[in-house]
């Protein structure tokens, strides 16, 4: 499957700051063409790129005051395989964290999911979510979390994501959260997924169902949304004038859902 992919931000930079960007392709997947550019005020500046243990790319700029321009683009072709667990990824994610407050909700995922175990689980905990929440643009603040979410009945795919984790860790399950472009999500946007791990594999969940999960290229992958923000910054205020994703694939897959599906 061929997949093309692009982000393209406006940012009003208000002083010297600091950013981080998170929206190139994970390292993990192989690319035919790409291209970054970040332009401030007309003049090319030059971003530090990190890769993280996870394949994360993190591209770091220190910049301003103006206007900056952001363009990321690529092509990405062949799936590469998934990674297995390893024994910190099972520690780091079955702990709470900042956005999935497992531990707050252990005694609501053991009174609705009493006996369920495995993949059963994971089916059940998705549609459960899925069916709990409201997709509903624009009503999520950055500081809500899993509880809140429950408790709101409603939110965007990150709130969806940070429910499904939370639950999943409070029923044992080794949960995390992944930052993908999505080929035809509507409304487009960076989206968000959760990936449990069950019998040996990393199997990915989209309470939304907004999007085929055959199509998802991995961006980031992290506890939760704090480890995945597609920009951070610090020092001086930015503000967001624009931001446009584009997610194509030459083969948009059916999925109901149910079936088993890999993120590599």
């Amino acid at each position: 499957m061929l997949r093309t992919v692009s982000s393209h931000q406006e940012l009003d930079l208000r002083g010297r700051t600091e950013m981080v960007f998170s929206l190139a392709v994970s390292a993990l997947w192989p690319t035919a063409s790409e291209s970054l550019d970040f332009i401030l005020d007309g003049v090319p500046q030059q971003p530090t790129e990190l890769v993280d243990a996870r394949g994360t790319r993190l591209h770091t700029l220190i910049a301003g005051p103006g206007r900056l321009v952001v363009d990321y683009a690529a092509t990405v072709g062949a799936t590469p395989e998934a990674a297995p667990l390893n024994d910190i990824d099972r520690v780091e994610y079955l702990r709470p964290s900042r956005y999935c407050e497992s531990d707050v909700l252990i005694a609501t995922a053991r009174a609705q999911f009493p006996t369920q175990t495995g993949h059963e689980l994971v089916q059940e905990v998705r549609d459960w979510v899925s069916q709990s929440l409201r997709y509903t643009p624009g009503v999520s603040q950055a500081t809500d979390g899993a509880a809140h979410s429950l408790l709101a009945r409603r939110g965007v795919c990150r709130d969806y994501a940070h429910l499904t984790i939370a639950l999943l860790r409070a029923k044992d399950v080794p949960a995390r959260y992944a930052s993908v472009y999505a080929p035809g999500l509507s409304p487009m946007d960076f989206h968000a997924v959760a990936e449990a791990y069950v019998d040996g594999a990393w199997w990915v969940v989209d309470s939304t169902g907004l999007a085929p999960r055959q199509s998802l290229v991995r961006i980031a992958t992290g506890r939760d949304a704090a480890d995945v923000a597609f920009l951070t910054n610090h020092w001086a205020d930015l503000f967001l004038q624009n931001l446009v994703i584009t997610a194509t694939a030459d083969v948009l897959p059916n999925d109901d859902h149910r079936s088993l599906v890999q993120l590599p």
